[in-house]
């Protein structure tokens, strides 16, 4: 996705935001952009109240000037614009590549509203593509790693590669909250609704990357503007 497109996409989702609005900020490169075109209408004089996904979000909120207020002392959230690594026709996506998916989906669960802000790459006919990340507790790691493989024999998924995300080096990358990412070379997934329950079973599981049926609309940047995806039935 070039900057021109990133941009676009940002600047749309932003004609979204009202004021007085508390906003769920996302978090990767396309979601940055977007912090940085609300903290210039907050400067601007844009009364909004932001809560993070990640550190890094946190991080560049606050230096832009843009007001934060942790999650746990809200009682709910307007609007939360945000990224995503796949998303299929009916805006069931994939996260956490940016190893933020716990964070991202207890804020868009929390939220009125969820948009995403991708580009046309990412639009896909089946999920699955995209390596499915699953974050997982540090504890009997690899344990847990043999449980997800052998319960994703139930859903048409057996033989699939399941590989520990690394940072630098030869240690595993750890998320915010401490644990570990399993990424699961899916392919496609031919029944994400299946997948995602089964997933949620496993002890070790603390979340998977399907945010199903969470998103109400896809902003899909473009050189030349963007187009809106609206859920269907909405």
């Amino acid at each position: 996705m070039s900057d021109v497109a990133k941009q676009n996409a940002a600047a749309e989702a932003l004609k979204l935001v009202e004021p007085g609005m508390v906003l769920g900020l996302g978090t990767g490169s396309t979601a940055a952009i977007f912090v940085r075109l609300l903290a210039e209408k907050v400067k601007a004089g844009l009364d909004v109240v932001g809560t993070p996904t990640s550190e890094a979000t946190d991080r560049l909120a606050r230096s832009l000037g843009v007001r934060i207020v942790d999650p746990g002392e809200l009682s709910g959230i307007d609007l939360t614009i945000d990224g995503a690594d796949e998303f299929d026709p009916q805006l069931n996506l994939i996260k956490g590549g940016g190893a933020a998916l716990l964070r991202e989906k207890i804020i868009a669960d929390a939220s009125a509203r969820m948009v995403v802000i991708a580009d046309a790459g990412k639009e896909v006919r089946q999920l699955g593509r995209f390596p499915l990340p699953v974050e997982v507790n540090p504890f009997a790691a690899e344990l847990t790693r043999r449980e997800v493989l052998a319960h994703l024999e139930y859903v048409g998924l057996g033989g699939i590669e399941a590989s520990w995300r690394m940072a630098t080096g030869e240690a595993m990358l750890r998320t915010d909250g401490g644990h570990l990412i399993l990424d699961l070379k899916c392919n496609a997934i031919p029944d994400v609704e299946a997948l995602g329950a089964v997933l949620d079973r496993i002890p070790g599981v603390v979340e998977h990357g399907l945010f199903i049926g969470m998103a109400e609309r896809v902003i899909v940047g473009e050189e030349a503007g963007a187009r809106v995806i609206v859920r269907p039935g909405d």
